[in-house]
This record gives structure tokens, C-alpha cells and sequence, in this order.
């Protein structure tokens, strides 16, 4: 069963789009059928079926996140032990904790069956640049 590890470079907070590398994988592994599971080796990022066609619909969604789970600098974050990483780095656990760390696509006729404006994303949920890992693994 084929699988791999692709590495996206992340400049802060954001939505980054790999769908054209996990595209490529399955097309390079000849498998026709099957289902392709996606897991992100981290606990301040997820990953994210979501739009590629209308940008706002990122900007909206990392906006929605910011004002559900702010920074612990934020007075109503008062409540957090965990801040010697930075008041970035709890609500990024929490964050994660919210959405979803590992992603299951199906592949029909040698293509993920995605709709037609769904990408894979990489949800960054830290301030700063990382280089976050995802594994892809297409079982038949």
C-alpha cells in the first residue's frame, strides 16, 4: 500500500492548500480504487476539507476561529495554565482539538472523489512559520 509524507511550509495562521501534491500522489501510486487517509503529525495544527474557489471563505473562517478561541493575551482566556509557548499555543491546541487531525478521501477511478470547489487544507493554527508533516497512506 503506498504511502508518503509531504512537509508544507507555513508562514502564521492560515489555510494552505495541498491538494494538487496529495493529487499527484495518488495519481504516481496506480491505484484505481480506494481510500486515502490523511493525518497531520502535529497538535497545534488539522487539516480541513474546505472551498478553494472563494479566498473569503478562508479569511472568514480564520476570523471565526480567532474570535472563538483567542489568544490567552485575551482577558476572557484568563482561565489557561498552559502559556509558557506563547499565547498562541493553547488556543492552537484548542483549535486542533475542534476540527481534525486525520482526513479519509475516497479515490474512484484513480482520483479523489473531491466535489468540485473542495481542496485539502492544512489548517495553521500558530503564529509563527513551521514545517508541519502529513501523512498519506492510499489503501485499496
Amino acid at each position: 500500500m503506498p504511502q508518503t509524507v509531504i512537509t508544507i511550509a507555513t508562514r502564521g495562521q492560515g489555510l494552505y492548500e495541498f491538494t494538487g501534491e496529495a493529487a499527484e500522489f495518488v495519481r504516481g501510486s496506480g491505484v484505481s480504487e480506494g481510500l486515502l487517509t490523511l493525518f497531520v503529525r502535529h497538535t497545534s495544527a488539522s487539516l480541513l476539507v474546505q472551498e478553494n474557489a472563494d479566498p473569503d471563505v478562508q479569511r472568514d473562517l480564520r476570523e471565526f476561529f480567532r474570535r472563538l478561541v483567542p489568544p490567552t493575551s485575551d482577558s476572557s482566556m484568563r482561565w489557561v495554565i498552559h502559556t509558557q509557548e506563547g499565547p498562541d499555543d493553547m488556543p492552537a491546541h484548542i483549535k486542533a482539538a475542534l476540527t481534525q487531525v486525520s482526513l479519509g478521501v475516497p479515490v474512484m477511478n484513480g482520483r479523489m472523489a473531491l466535489g468540485t470547489w473542495q481542496g485539502l487544507y492544512l489548517f495553521e493554527h500558530r503564529d509563527s512559520a513551521h514545517r508541519r508533516e502529513v501523512v498519506l497512506h492510499l489503501g485499496s
